[in-house]
């Protein structure tokens, strides 16, 4: 990561793109349930029947899904390279009925309720022995590629774990193996002890700005204890997460006017069926302020021109 401290920019320095006003049919709004796929899962505070109004939170099929649940693997090689089938899930989380409704709007019931679908849809998939891992995502505004303006997340289950979640499994092991402690728990003590990075706490979670970030005002989310399954958190757990994650995504609207992001659940493979002892599930959450060009693309370089410790400055003195 590279800190350009001679284009160092303050929030209001960054354009950020309003977001576009669309107008017309939303399939993920209320009373547009015949639409979409059939819901795998919905939350109902009636007794309404599936497909039908009456949910606020509600989990389809991705109509153009990147994989497939049907079918199976068919490992092949095919000279010097690999191939198998598109078999997984893709998931669509639609977090409110509401078409105005954000993640940082909603309440933080409503937002908890959105944390327990993930974990939910992770529990259930874990019983596909085909599958290695879950991942969640968020786009949210059509700089972040949301191809739909009603607020939802996605989930992606594929038949291997990815190369960057090994990757950072590896390293995490390693360190673990060096020094007999989890990273994720040693950057916690640390940024607490330093707090020159910390954007808000609370008894469960941190939210910090990382030391090398991938984007200006990228923050991560990390719980205080040690836990390498998303899914294995305890209730208490979500609902202080669902409250310290509102709060995050409040300052960055505040601060940023409103900017697109992805955020990105790290998790452990979904088919360990214990807790690793050196690995921490966590949020990504990555403003998109800048744009990767070709210096990122070929060297894998990523420059921020606002330090991490700027930004946390910034975000944990908004008024929210």
């Amino acid at each position: 990561m590279i800190i350009s401290t001679e284009r160092g920019k303050r929030p209001s320095e960054f354009i950020v793109a309003p977001p576009p006003v669309k107008a017309g049919f939303c399939p993920f709004c209320h009373g547009s349930e015949g639409t979409t796929p059939p819901e795998i899962m919905a939350y109902r505070t009636t007794d309404s029947k599936p497909n039908t109004e009456g949910w606020h939170i509600r989990v389809v099929p991705n109509k153009y899904p990147a994989l497939k649940i049907e079918g199976d693997i068919g490992k092949a090689g095919e000279g010097l390279y690999d191939k198998m089938n598109g078999v997984g899930a893709h998931e669509v989380i639609i977090e409110s009925p509401n078409h105005k409704d954000t993640l940082s709007t909603i309440s933080v019931k409503q937002f908890e309720e959105v944390l327990w679908a993930y974990r939910d849809r992770i529990v259930d998939l874990k019983r596909d022995v085909r599958l290695r891992y879950a991942l969640i995502f968020k786009n949210h505004g059509e700089a972040a590629g949301a191809s739909l303006e009603h607020s939802h997340s996605q989930l992606i289950a594929l038949p291997i774990v990815p190369k960057r979640v090994a990757e950072e499994l590896d390293g995490s092991l390693e360190y673990f193996s060096y020094k007999e402690r989890c990273v994720f728990c040693d950057i916690v003590r640390q940024e607490i002890m330093q707090g020159i990075r910390v954007v808000t706490e609370n008894q469960d979670f941190l939210a910090v700005t990382p030391y090398a970030p991938k984007a200006p005002f990228e923050v991560w989310i990390l719980p205080k204890f040690h836990e390498s399954n998303f899914e294995n958190s305890q209730k208490h757990h979500y609902e202080n997460l669902a409250s310290l994650f509102s709060d995050v995504l409040k300052r960055m609207d505040k601060v940023l006017n409103l900017p697109a992001y992805n955020f990105i659940l790290h998790t452990a493979p979904i088919r360990n069926g214990v807790s690793l002892q050196h690995y921490h599930w966590h949020f990504e959450i990555m403003p998109k302020l800048t744009k990767i060009a070709g210096f990122e693309w070929g060297s894998g370089f990523y420059i921020t021109p606002t330090s991490p410790e700027e930004a946390a400055s910034f975000l944990r003195e908004a008024k929210i």
